[in-house]
């Protein structure tokens, strides 16, 4: 009766006294304030979205289809078909030399994002300290407040190529620290650690009984060097939760197919979770996914070699502009920094858009280090990215 009220007086009622606390100091996400105002704009070209711009191939596509005509779709195990699991250790260890049982250290879930956030609702107590190296993927620090922890940012420079320095985060354990989210490569840097860099990194974790949840979505898009998996360094398997799934290196961004792998023990108490929230992963996906891994490698190398011209083209453009910019060795972004032009990230962005026609994430969305830097993703065409350095460069050159 008092809602029919407000209504009939023409007031809108407010419900946001009903909201907990946490989600009502929840801040919505940078990226996506920007997106709303693309939508908004003709002709925009945007290097914002973290997706590649192949369409997944076709006979991954033609598997789901076919899955559908043969009537499956059915609830499969809460861990994921055992089939696929099978796949993905098949995977792991013939790319990463990483051994998991598909039996019971592993779940197949709702796209890597699902893994990170089971990972932390199964470790965190309140007042936890989580340590992210940032700037990050700007996931991490929000999930972390969703389970009770207390998100701890440990800044990475680009004088350091955004690499974790062992002495910055021995400077920044404490004896509430728990976990720490390691996510190499790194969206939105590009940047990569290899096995020598991590092997510090390995002995602090060890020290301060540190768990690890290793975010390895970005993995296959490496620009000469392998990846090396944290989970594969002495003595790290047991104590890492390692996540990764489908979508950048296999195209299947809206498939939303992901995979978490870890000891037992861990994996038993995130699948408890898994079985009340989600229950499983789409049946249709997992069939997908499968054949994904069974026969889509030809065609992640074509994209992973169209990835890396367009990175030359990207970073060299970047530099001619005039604006500073690494070498990223991994993902599909680039980090240039904007500080030259005295404006801040979120400045330089919206008057990009408003006077360039092309949109860019705020490097002070993800955290700290990324004030003074924009990210851009270059899993576009080179036609667009051309344009696009073309629009950016003029713009540039009306604040000089």
């Amino acid at each position: 009766m008092e809602i029919m009220s407000d209504v009939s007086q023409g007031k809108e009622r407010s419900m946001s006294g009903y909201l907990s606390e946490t989600a009502r100091q929840l801040k919505p996400s940078g990226i996506r304030r920007f997106f709303d105002l693309v939508s908004t704009r003709k002709d925009v070209i945007t290097l914002g979205v973290g997706e590649p711009d192949f369409i997944t191939p076709w006979h991954v596509r033609e598997a789901a289809v076919y899955s559908l005509e043969k009537g499956k779709t059915q609830y499969t195990s809460n861990a994921g078909l055992l089939e696929l699991r099978e796949a993905i250790g098949n995977y792991l260890y013939d790319s990463y030399q990483l051994e998991y049982n598909a039996a019971d250290e592993m779940i197949v879930t709702i796209g890597a994002s699902e893994g990170i956030d089971l990972a932390l609702r199964a470790l965190i107590e309140p007042g936890d300290e989580v340590l992210i190296p940032e700037p990050s993927y700007i996931t991490y620090s929000p999930i972390t407040t969703l389970s009770g922890g207390v998100a701890v940012g440990i800044e990475t420079l680009a004088e350091h190529e955004f690499k974790l320095k062992p002495e910055q985060l021995k400077a920044a354990i404490t004896d509430r620290s728990k976990v720490i989210v390691l996510s190499y490569p790194s969206n939105p840097t590009g940047a990569i650690m290899t096995y020598e860099e991590w092997l510090p990194i390995v002995k602090l974790v060890e020290e301060h009984d540190l768990i690890v949840i290793a975010d390895e979505i970005y993995a296959e898009l490496t620009y000469g060097s392998k990846h090396v998996s944290f989970a594969s360094l002495p003595g790290m398997k047991d104590r890492t939760i390692y996540v990764n799934g489908f979508s950048k290196a296999f195209a299947m961004t809206g498939w939303r197919m992901g995979y978490v792998c870890g000891h037992r023990d861990l994996i038993a108490a995130m699948l408890k979770i898994h079985q009340y929230t989600i229950m499983c992963a789409p049946i249709v996906g997992q069939y997908a996914a499968l054949e994904a891994l069974r026969n889509g490698m030809d065609e992640m190398s074509r994209m992973v070699e169209s990835y890396n011209q367009r990175r030359r083209l990207i970073v060299s453009g970047f530099r001619e502009i005039g604006l500073d910019c690494h070498e990223p060795k991994g993902a599909f972004y680039v980090f240039p920094s904007i500080q030259s032009t005295g404006l801040t990230s979120e400045q330089f962005a919206e008057q990009l858009l408003e006077h360039g026609n092309v949109a860019t994430v705020p490097g002070s969305v993800f955290g700290l280090g990324g004030e003074g830097y924009i990210r851009c993703s270059y899993a576009t065409s080179v036609t667009q990215l051309e344009q696009a350095l073309e629009r950016i460069g003029k713009f540039v050159n009306t604040l000089k």
